[in-house]
């Protein structure tokens, strides 16, 4: 406001104030107290109340602004603070990240110094512990962010996965059900608690989740793979159905997760172990044989060379060899799991002749050194024998074959229908089947039905 603006102001007012009083020149009298008043010109009383209302008003008008002024440097001062905490998390997240532990423990102790409360920096600072091996401090910040927020699903879920690294697999299943509490459709969380089942081989109750997860995943993209994995643990559950004497449900289970996936080798086997264990020993072998025709895995011959020198009945199994040679000769596969048996049967004769066609195509594979070097041991042929165990070294001096898992190339030393490494179902085949891959076909007489 110009200072002309006021003495105008100054004088409307004084003029106004003559004027009224002209027209008001009676007296009133105003009584504040018993016994106690005042006696004034209307046109004062008039006058000086509205300079009262605007003297209240100005005062209101000036603590709205002074408290504005006050909120407004409030909030400014704590969006810098905010900032600059930010800023020095976010440095410390990238040291942490880079690998420089110690200069992200200052920047995120220094970001916790000035918000203790800052929930996203605890959670960094037990992620910094873990990788410091600080497992129980790590556990520490964790249960702090979780007292601020006990409902965080990040929180959570970091809890749980630490407290699974540390192999505290109860407690991190209670954390995950504890978030289905919150979030009962949460994927993520159903996937935990199912795949602690699956650890602990807890297989009807992985199933059940893996159902619910499935119901939770309409639409989703990885629902093929989640509707195999449903296949598999049922399998798992059939197979614990096996275990415990209920082969006929068994068997049912198998015949299900064979309709539904032909190529799934441990129902086959395990199909074929349950009729072995009812005694049906032709139908086992005829399962066997089946799902090796079908699907050419190792596996199927080793059962059935175990099911028929169990029986008795060497020569059912040779004829089932020579026919299946007789129809693809070159499936080196199939020679080699046959002239292992004619060792074991001591036909010396008709495993070196089999055994040198594989070795002589190119082969490397262990087990095919090591079969040479039965033959040429059982003919007496020492020099011969000692070069072919030079070169089958990391058989560990045994007949039987190694499995590898064709996912993470875990060996083992029996066959196993889930590798114990990666989790992967039927990956387990012949261990070094790559040497045997490139195997050019060899030529060999033709074994006539009956020969010794």
């Amino acid at each position: 406001m110009t200072l002309m603006t006021f003495l105008l102001l100054i004088i409307f007012f004084l003029s106004f104030f003559i004027y009224f009083s002209n027209l008001n020149p009676q007296t009133v009298t105003i009584y504040y107290l018993a016994g106690e008043s005042f006696s004034a010109s209307a046109a004062f009383i008039v006058i000086g109340a509205l300079l009262i209302g605007l003297f209240l008003g100005s005062m209101a008008y000036g603590y709205g602004m002074l408290s504005t002024r006050m909120r407004d440097w409030r909030k400014d001062r704590h969006y810098k603070k905010t900032r600059e905490i930010s800023a020095m998390y976010r440095e410390g997240v990238g040291r942490l990240l880079s690998g420089d532990l110690k200069k992200a423990r200052v920047l995120l102790q220094k970001t916790l110094d000035k918000d203790p409360k800052r929930v996203d920096t605890q959670i960094a600072m037990a992620t910094l512990c873990l990788q410091e091996g600080q497992s129980e401090e790590a556990l520490k910040w964790l249960n702090r962010a979780r007292e601020l927020e006990p409902k965080s699903l990040e929180v959570l879920f970091k809890l749980a996965a630490t407290l699974e690294e540390l192999g505290r697999d109860d407690e991190a299943e209670q954390i995950y059900k504890e978030i289905l509490n919150i979030d009962k459709d949460n994927r993520k969380a159903i996937r935990g608690v199912r795949d602690l089942a699956m650890k602990t081989e807890r297989w009807l109750e992985a199933l059940e989740l893996q159902k619910r997860l499935l119901k939770a995943m309409q639409g989703s993209p990885r629902i093929a793979d989640e509707k195999k994995k449903l296949l598999y643990i049922k399998y798992e559950v059939a197979h614990q159905q096996l275990e415990a004497g209920e082969i006929d449900t068994a068997k049912s289970e198998f015949n299900d997760v064979i309709s539904q996936d032909p190529e799934f080798v441990p129902a086959r086997v395990s199909l074929g172990d349950a009729l072995h264990q009812q005694g049906k020993i032709e139908e086992a072998a005829r399962i066997w044989q089946d799902g090796y025709r079908r699907l050419h895995k190792g596996i199927f011959l080793a059962r059935l060379e175990d099911l028929y020198l169990e029986a008795e009945d060497p020569a059912t199994l040779l004829n089932f060899y020579r026919n299946a040679m007789s129809q693809d000769a070159n499936d080196v596969i199939l020679r080699l799991y046959y002239a292992k048996l004619c060792l074991r049967l001591e036909m010396v004769d008709e495993a070196g002749e089999q055994i040198f066609a594989i070795e002589s195509s190119g082969s490397e594979h262990p087990l095919v050194h090591f079969l040479a070097a039965e033959v040429h041991r059982r003919r007496k042929r020492t020099d011969e024998a000692l070069e072919e165990y030079r070169m089958a070294m990391g058989m560990g001096g045994r007949m039987e074959v190694s499995y590898e898992c064709e996912a993470c190339g875990e060996i083992f030393g029996e066959w196993l229908s889930r590798c114990r490494e990666c989790g992967a179902w039927g990956t387990l085949g012949l261990s070094g089947r790559s040497a045997l891959a490139n195997v050019k076909p060899v030529e060999m007489r033709e074994i006539y039905h009956g020969e010794q």
